[in-house]
């Protein structure tokens, strides 16, 4: 597992070369230049973003947590609310069920009646 030399480079070079071809590779290394630009751009803006949030360590300046009152629901609400379900949840009827009238079996037919 050592490193790559120039011999072991100018084959993976070849191999590209050949299942790419040529007109394909510029514009497949211009885009891979593109992105790594943009990925080292944004990894600075990271590190430069890192310490700017952290630079706060005055407990004074966190922002205050609250705790927010309990909801008191009035009658009138509650009313309102159960209403509202009501008239959301379908009305299901119930249908008896009524039983098929009985019907005669088929019997197979004999097709050797005279024997």
């Amino acid at each position: 597992m050592g490193s790559l030399g120039w011999p072991e480079i100018l084959i993976i070079a070849a191999v590209l070369l050949l299942l790419f071809g040529a007109t394909r590779l510029p514009n497949m290394a211009r885009s891979l230049g593109r992105s790594m630009r943009i990925f080292k751009s944004e990894m600075d803006e990271m590190r430069n973003d890192r310490p700017a949030r952290g630079a706060t360590s005055d407990p004074a300046a966190l922002p205050q947590s609250t705790v927010a009152d309990p909801v008191v629901e009035t009658p009138e609400q509650a009313e309102a609310r159960r209403q509202a379900q009501a008239q959301a949840q379908p009305q299901v009827t119930q249908v008896p069920v009524q039983q098929p009238a009985p019907q005669e079996q088929a019997r197979p037919r004999d097709d050797r009646q005279g024997l």
